[in-house]
């Protein structure tokens, strides 16, 4: 089996023996590549006289398209995912419920600390009736519990 060489190699092996006194070069020594199948050459795809004109407009196309997500992505204001936070009612806020209903948003969130400086979980919620403590269901009767405790 014939050692495949590296273009230096055939660069260096054609010049000496193109030199007067060497002859010329044999077939085997400047043979780079196999001649390749005609089963293996068919015609390349074409997209006509305009195959130039695609490239340019498929990468002009894809960044349109990037600069549209991500306008709408980093937009400010007009975003459909998030949407402003909106007060509803004590029932609406899931697993939580009330423990406290103070008059304002400074004794609510004394209260909150109140709560989870004892280990209890505890989060203040702006309501459509003012502000409120809310802690889990879980929790309520030990929040409850503590908040009757004098300080």
């Amino acid at each position: 089996m014939a050692r495949i060489r590296t273009s230096r190699e055939v660069h260096d092996l054609v010049s000496i023996r193109s030199r007067p006194g060497f002859g010329r070069p044999d077939a085997r020594t400047l043979r780079l590549a196999p001649v390749p199948d005609p089963a293996h050459t068919g015609a390349v795809a074409s997209w006509g006289s305009y195959s130039s004109f695609y490239g340019p407009l498929v990468a002009v196309v894809a960044v349109a398209v990037l600069v549209l997500l991500l306008r709408w992505t980093f937009g400010r204001g007009r975003s459909i995912v998030s949407r402003p936070a909106r007060r509803g009612a004590e029932g609406e806020y899931g697993l939580l419920v009330p423990v406290a209903s103070p008059g304002s948003f400074v004794e609510a969130e004394l209260i909150r600390a109140r709560l989870v400086a004892a280990g209890v979980r505890a989060t203040l919620a702006p309501t459509t009736s003012g502000p409120r403590v809310m802690v889990f269901a879980t929790h309520e009767r030990v929040a409850r519990a503590l908040l009757q405790e004098p300080r």
